[in-house]
């Protein structure tokens, strides 16, 4: 196994707890992720068929000793051969939260060591320049667009010689939380996000189109309209052909087809925010993050995006697009190449805090 000596100062411990992923990674001076472990609370929240807050605040404190240990093991170091640490300190559940954070605030202050309470979406805005496979991570650009796109948020993001600057976000429901109430609507098990794009590619999207919702002169998203249409198809075709919510799979076509109606119109408004923000200001940049940016219609619409219009495109590494440890250690890193530091003994968790102000070097 690889040994301290081998690793780039300084090595960076990242604590993510934010919903109902315990996480624990290791990432050293060059950006490279040197371990990165993930428990997921699947199965204790599945038949509720979303996550319950209290069981996921128990069950990160019954998975973090395991989580931490393997991730260390797989290094053969210690505790004390961490330089920093950083843990997720909101947006997300507050008693999920509080598990991590607690548990970074004590590590930093026990070992004297530096503290980073990091911005879960200050995480996943800069994932995407994280290398799957261990390599240095990429350089920040001084200027790019971060599009962050996940269960609770859809936000759009300038980074502008490290100043970050919301441009617009979702003024209803995040994509991943209509793609959940879909699937869940119809029967599909927790996660449904994920199972209603992996049906949705063997429908026809012609079947039942569906409008992209316009936003006017302004870039912000919504989604609760196209939900609430989407459930109203829904309901006609379970009478149509008589059937009864919620339903077992195999599904049949005519659901399968309103699921692929559904994944084009919420992969259109994204693609049409993008298109018409590089329209008013060129992007040179756009990188996407999140864990909707697993969706494979989303990834195929912004690469032909990308090269039709001349953009640079960075799609986070599917390891990294889930909530993961591994980003937050990373954004931790590029903090404290700027010599930012929070006190352990006063960062409090918050389920809602804006991202306005984080910055990248």
């Amino acid at each position: 196994m690889p040994r301290r000596t081998a690793i780039e100062p300084p090595l960076v411990l990242g604590i993510e707890s934010s919903c109902d992923d315990t996480a624990c990674a290791l990432v050293d001076g060059h950006g490279r992720v040197l371990t990165s472990v993930i428990s997921s609370q699947l199965e204790a929240h599945r038949r509720y068929g979303g996550v319950v807050p209290e069981i996921a605040s128990r069950e990160h404190l019954r998975n973090w000793p395991a989580v931490r240990r393997e991730a260390f093991e797989r290094l053969g170091i210690e505790m004390s051969d961490v330089d920093v640490v950083a843990a997720t300190s909101g947006p997300g559940l507050v008693g999920s939260l509080l598990v991590g954070l607690s548990v970074g605030r004590a590590v930093a202050y026990g070992l004297d060591l530096p503290f980073q309470a990091v911005h879960h979406l200050e995480g996943h805005l800069y994932s995407p320049f994280l290398d799957p496979q261990g390599s240095p991570a990429e350089s920040i650009p001084a200027r790019f667009i971060g599009l962050v796109v996940s269960g609770g948020h859809t936000n759009l993001f300038a980074v502008d010689e490290g100043r970050v600057t919301t441009l617009a976000e979702t003024r209803d429901d995040a994509i991943g939380e209509a793609f959940d109430k879909i699937g869940k609507r119809i029967g599909l098990p927790y996660p449904q996000g994920p199972r209603v794009d992996e049906l949705a590619e063997g429908g026809d999207a012609t079947s039942y189109p569906l409008p992209v919702p316009r936003s006017g002169e302004e870039l912000f998203f919504s989604y609760s309209g196209l939900k609430t249409q989407t459930l109203v198809t829904l309901e006609a075709i379970c009478r149509e052909h008589d059937l009864a919510l919620p339903l077992d799979e195999p599904l049949p076509q005519p659901l399968i087809d309103l699921l692929a109606a559904f994944r084009v119109a919420t992969v259109a408004q994204l693609v049409d925010r993008v298109g018409r923000l590089h329209e008013e200001q060129p992007i040179e940049l756009l990188a996407v993050s999140g864990g909707v940016a697993a969706n494979r219609l989303l990834r195929r619409e912004l690469e032909r995006w990308a090269e039709a219009s001349g953009v640079a495109l960075r799609l986070v590494p599917l390891a990294y697009s889930g909530d993961n440890a591994a980003m937050i250690a990373f954004a931790a890193l590029l903090r404290q190449r700027r010599g930012e530091r929070d006190d352990p003994l006063r960062v409090e968790a918050a389920s809602r805090v804006p991202l306005e102000g984080a910055s990248s070097d």
